[in-house]
């Protein structure tokens, strides 16, 4: 019996790939797969820019259940594997049991904070990011109402929405912002159609600019948005290319310099806090040639005001992971 196939006795649903050398990194996508056009596909692409430029290899594995995230764990941590990096903050609770296990295996878990010797936690200034894509729809809007459409119902998401929010607030003080979230469990980051319907209810209360948080899901909230004629924002991943013209800009999460960082720190990765924020690149708006004739230069004026603003502490976003309200609402 293959290596491989030794793994996957008894877990035959574990999308997992070859595996090479035992000091190989690894990574594990959060469910919705490595595919999603958004998160899990931007810590992918960081795999293989990391691939490609060092003529290295790594494990990877998709789950397909919330029951497999300590098996997958553990699996690759007795591969060998160094280190292991999470996507997703579902993984928190998982890592702070696996962990401790394997002293000797690092690893980095992308949007949780894990307070262990060897595990990296990688935050992002979400609130940053989405102040700014806040201020760029309510410049877009003409209806003065816009939408926020998150995936499932977490603190984790609250802070785009509150971001988003605030920056929509600063531009247009006037402005109406509806919000809904996918649901309450996982499958709400997978639920293209669910999205779908949701901008239709948002559109038909007036808002002609959505941004979505959420995913898988936020496929297709881009999707209906640009049948419907309105425009959307994208996020984590640059989206603006699936409907060029009508996707207003994406916010990005550079998840994909996370896994790169991590994977080329190797074995020597630092334990601790990574905080990626805008003065460190870790978020920024996308801004390209398939958005480039919806942004007018007063736009792009008021973008680059906020953003120097909010480096220089001038602005401060709301977190809502320490304060679990969105004062401006």
């Amino acid at each position: 019996m293959s290596f491989l196939k030794s793994l996957l006795v008894g877990t035959a649903a574990f999308a997992l790939l070859p595996m090479a050398a035992l000091a190989d990194p690894a990574l594990i996508f959060d469910l919705g797969g490595k595919f999603d056009k958004s998160f899990n596909e931007a810590a992918y692409m960081g795999a293989e820019r990391w691939k490609a430029e060092t003529g290295g290899s790594y494990k990877e594995l998709e789950m397909q259940s919330e029951a497999q995230r300590e098996q997958a764990l553990r699996r690759l941590a007795e591969t060998g594997a160094n280190p292991i990096v999470m996507t997703g903050f579902a993984f928190a609770e998982v890592l702070k049991k696996v962990g401790p296990d394997y002293p000797d295996t690092k690893f980095a878990i992308i949007d949780a904070e894990v307070d262990l010797p060897n595990v990296q936690s990688i935050v992002f200034a979400e609130p940053e990011g989405s102040y700014l894509a806040g201020v760029l729809a309510a410049m877009a809007s003409k209806s003065g109402t816009v939408g926020f459409i998150g995936g499932m119902d977490v603190p984790l998401i609250h802070k785009f929405e509150c971001g988003y929010v605030q920056g929509v607030k600063a531009q247009n003080p006037d402005a109406k912002v509806i919000i809904n979230y996918t649901g309450t469990t996982p499958a709400a980051w997978n639920d293209p159609v669910k999205g779908g319907e949701l901008v239709k209810a948002q559109k038909s209360q007036g808002a002609d600019v959505i941004y979505a948080a959420a995913g898988g899901t936020g496929i297709g909230v881009l999707q209906t948005a640009a049948d419907e004629s309105i425009l959307s924002i994208g996020v984590d991943s640059n989206q603006n290319h699936l409907h060029p013209g009508k996707v207003l800009t994406s916010m990005v999460k550079r998840v994909d310099n996370s896994v790169f960082d991590a994977f080329t720190a190797g074995a020597d990765l630092e334990p601790g806090l990574k905080v990626m924020d805008l003065a460190s690149d870790g978020v920024a708006l996308a801004m390209d040639e398939n958005n480039q004739p919806l942004i007018t230069p007063e736009m792009q004026a008021a973008v680059d005001k906020a953003s120097a603003a909010i480096k220089a502490g001038e602005i401060k976003p709301h977190d809502y992971m320490t304060d679990n309200t969105c004062p401006v609402q």
